[in-house]
């Protein structure tokens, strides 16, 4: 497969994580008024539970004032655009597909924090009163997952070198 369409595909997931975060939490706040009653239990060990994340992930720098949203949606636009040029330059299929969880993730979050000062957040994994996570949305799954892609295949995908390119032994 050349460069472009497995670039186009990394860009196309992009845009379907975009789409479907974007469609989940349009269900959570429009069709199941969830901003409005808190929890949906659905699961023993999963609810739906209404949560406005002011900050990044795991909570940290929290925007207090308008100056502060902006700042966030600012960083977290300029790191969407160093994914995009990344995913642009790539040539590895695994990579790009990562990038593009990665990206589309970025945006839905980003769209959240521009629109309504805050990312929504609604899944709510816990084992008794255990929670492995803080309370999460789709977008943070798929950034969370294309990261630990990158990282994985960084740490355990060597490349092997071309034969062509190593030297010849000599005699």
């Amino acid at each position: 497969m050349t460069e472009w369409p497995k670039r186009g595909l990394g860009l196309l997931l992009a845009v379907v994580t975009y789409a479907v975060d974007q469609g989940i939490k349009g269900w959570v706040v429009d069709d199941l008024d969830l901003d409005r009653i808190g929890q949906v239990y659905v699961l023993p060990f999963f609810n739906l539970t209404w949560t406005q994340n002011f900050g990044v992930s795991l909570g940290l720098f929290t925007a207090g004032s308008p100056e502060g949203r902006w700042a966030l949606v600012a960083m977290t636009a300029a790191i969407a655009a160093f994914v995009l040029i990344w995913l642009l330059r790539e040539r590895k299929l695994p990579e790009i597909g990562a990038l593009g969880l990665v990206l589309g993730g970025a945006a839905g979050n980003i769209h959240d924090r521009f629109n309504v000062g805050y990312v929504i957040d609604y899944a709510d994994l816990h084992f008794g009163d255990w929670r492995p996570f803080l309370i999460f949305n789709l977008a943070d799954a798929a950034i969370t997952i294309g990261v630990l892609i990158i990282l994985a295949r960084s740490l355990f995908s060597r490349d092997k070198p071309d034969a062509e390119a190593e030297p010849a032994p000599q005699a």
